[in-house]
């Protein structure tokens, strides 16, 4: 155990400082692999998920030492839906049992999805305040419900994965702002571009499933 907290104590030593700022060594090697991940999921490669199995480990840790609770959390949860989502590109299907293709949700399905993401946001916001120290209980708490709708969509190939990665980056930004991880909000500054373009491409891959179709 002292071994694995060592380990851990010496990955978040300063990788180096920019501005009078320092950036460790875990942020860093967490950033790249998001990268890297996000690069996959643009061209619906399967090795996205082991990538983000292992961002989410290192995200874990980092959030933690920021008192992130909910984001901390959050990264446990990414590991299992990724594990869920490797799983659906490789094996998953749609209603006809056919293999899962990049799509659009129907229009009931989109207000479910919204619906259910905004009403579990307080929830979880009351749940931070109440059980834990954190100074932004309901900042912390909207990208996080965000964050799991867009992933079990992004699972399932769906187009609007995209808009909602968009809105929770957007968000992010301003949370991990506050906290002071200014690698990671730049991350998440690209991540929403990257977001942007992920949106047009997946639209474009839908709109050449249903012309085939």
């Amino acid at each position: 155990m002292n071994d694995l907290l060592a380990a851990t104590a010496a990955w978040l030593n300063p990788a180096f400082t920019l501005a009078g700022t320092a950036f460790t060594w875990l942020e860093l090697a967490a950033l790249l692999l998001s990268v890297w991940m996000v690069l996959c999921n643009f061209r619906v490669h399967p090795l996205a998920w082991p990538l983000a199995m292992l961002s989410s480990a290192l995200y874990g840790v980092l959030f933690l030492h920021s008192k992130l609770y909910g984001e901390a959390g959050l990264q446990g949860l990414f590991i299992v839906l990724a594990g869920w989502g490797w799983w659906q590109w490789l094996r998953g299907t749609g209603a006809s049992g056919a293999p899962l293709v990049v799509r659009w949700l129907g229009a009931r399905q989109r207000l479910l999805a919204a619906g259910l993401t905004l009403a579990a946001w307080p929830l979880l916001g009351l749940l931070l305040q109440r059980v834990t120290d954190s100074d932004v209980p309901f900042l912390d708490a909207l990208p996080t419900v965000g964050s799991i709708t867009g992933q079990i969509l992004l699972a399932r190939k769906q187009v609007e994965n995209w808009p909602v990665w968009v809105a929770v980056n957007v968000v992010s930004v301003a949370l991990f702002a506050v906290k002071g991880l200014w690698l990671t909000v730049g991350l998440y500054a690209l991540f929403t571009v990257m977001a942007l373009a992920g949106w047009r491409s997946w639209a474009a891959l839908a709109r050449q499933g249903r012309a085939h179709g």
